[in-house]
Order: structure tokens, then sequence, then C-alpha cells
């Protein structure tokens, strides 16, 4: 089993605690994460949108409130959310297998988000690529991943090395959830470089990207959360087009 395929099987079981941990008022997911992804996805009225690595669906189901005309949401867990408005298709599935999906086959869709979810897929260009031949002409793909010096620093910590040793190391990186510390995850490592070069492997370029902190007032209310995003940076989130002349090549 690859360090991936581990991570996912690892998902599998610490995904009822990421929901639990998400609902919570402090959540940076719900005072940072989702309402900057929720900002750069922009105006998804009339639009059609595929969530992969949708968790229990619940973002997904949102994006229907927001006025999107339809919303399929794929993860490998399966437990999903019971109350299904219309328009919402939620398929158990790994984001992994994205091609040999029958649900998707002949598909396309004007938004495609890998909200945090990328971090899982085994092989990160082909899996994009194949969402690039997905999208509609005016279609885009928002992809959030942790920002890579958070990891750098907490391995850094856990090994008693520098911030740089650690930032350019390709080692796995094992870890305790600290959504539940019973589960261990296991990470590959990145740079900002390697994320660059990915999506232009893929055949995308981005047009915009975004690093979300705490406002003013979150900062005052939650300093708990301040000190947490000083220290450890966040998340960023891209907003990826297809290069002009390859939106359904391979």
């Amino acid at each position: 089993m690859n360090s991936v395929e581990g991570t996912n099987q690892a998902w599998s079981e610490l995904a009822p605690d990421y929901e639990r941990a998400r609902a919570l008022e402090d959540s940076l997911d719900k005072l940072v994460e989702w309402p900057a992804q929720k900002d750069l996805l922009g105006d998804v009225s009339g639009r059609s949108c595929l969530d992969l690595g949708c968790g229990n669906g619940s973002k997904t189901a949102e994006l229907l409130t927001m006025g999107a005309t339809s919303a399929v949401g794929v993860d490998i867990n399966g437990n999903f959310i019971d109350q299904r408005p219309l328009g919402l298709e939620l398929i158990h599935a790994d984001l992994n297998d994205l091609a040999s999906l029958d649900e998707l086959k002949g598909r396309a869709f004007d938004r495609i988000l890998f909200l945090q979810s990328f971090g899982y897929v085994s092989y990160p260009v082909p899996i994009l690529k194949h969402a690039r031949t997905m999208l509609h002409e005016d279609g885009f793909i928002l992809l959030s991943r942790t920002q890579p010096i958070r990891y750098a620093l907490e391995r850094a910590e856990q090994h008693g090395t520098s911030l740089g040793e650690e930032y350019f190391s390709s080692s796995p990186f094992t870890y305790r959830s600290s959504w539940n510390d019973q589960i261990a995850l296991t990470k590959r490592t990145y740079t900002m470089s390697d994320l660059i070069n990915t999506f232009s492997a893929a055949g995308l370029w981005i047009e915009a990207s975004v690093e979300p902190q705490l406002s003013a007032e979150q900062r005052r209310q939650f300093p708990h959360k301040q000190e947490w995003m000083d220290k450890y940076l966040g998340i960023l989130i891209f907003k990826l087009l297809p290069l002009p002349g390859l939106m359904h090549r391979h």
C-alpha cells in the first residue's frame, strides 16, 4: 500500500471526526476556508458543479442554494448527508478512479472543485488532465491545498531539523490528525514550485490565487486561531483554467 492509499483508508476512518470539527464555531474551514473558496468560485447561478472529494456532501449541497442547477459530489467515504436537495447527486467512489466512473462518463461541468482533497490523489497530473477535459468551454477548476510551509514547519518541530531542510525534503510525512489523534495520516511532501509545475503539466494556468486569513473581528473573537494562523499560515486556493487549445485534449 503506498502512502496515498494508506491516507485514503485513514480518511475513511477520519471523515466523521472532520465533519464534527468543521461544525464547531471556531472551525477555520467555517471561518476562513469555505467563505474564501466560495468567493473565488464566484456566481454559480445556472452552473453545473463537480465536487471531487466532497466529504459528506454538505458543501456540494450548498452550491445548489447558491444557484447551481446541478451539483455532483464524489467521495471515498460514502457517509453522505440524508437531506438531499433537488439537483444533488452524491457518488461513493475514489476520486483516483475518476476516468472510470460510469456516472461521470460523457459529462461536462462548469466548475470542478478539489477542496483540500488533492492530497489524496495518487497521480496528480493525470487526474487534473482528466478533470480539465470535463470542463465546459468557460469552466474552471477550483483547487485548495494546505500551505506547504505548514507541513515543513511541523516536520521540523517533529524531527528537530530546520524549516529549509524539511521544506525541500522529498520524504513522506506521517502525523497524528488534530481531528482524532488515534489516526495517523501520511502525506506526500510538496513545494510551491511542485504545485505550479503540476498545474502546468496538466495543461492548466493559474488565473487567480488566494491565501485567506481571519478578519479583524475574527482575530479578536478567536485569538487561539490567529495564533495558529500566524505560525502555520493556512491554505492556498487556486482558480485554474485550461491553457488555450487544451480544453478537451488529454
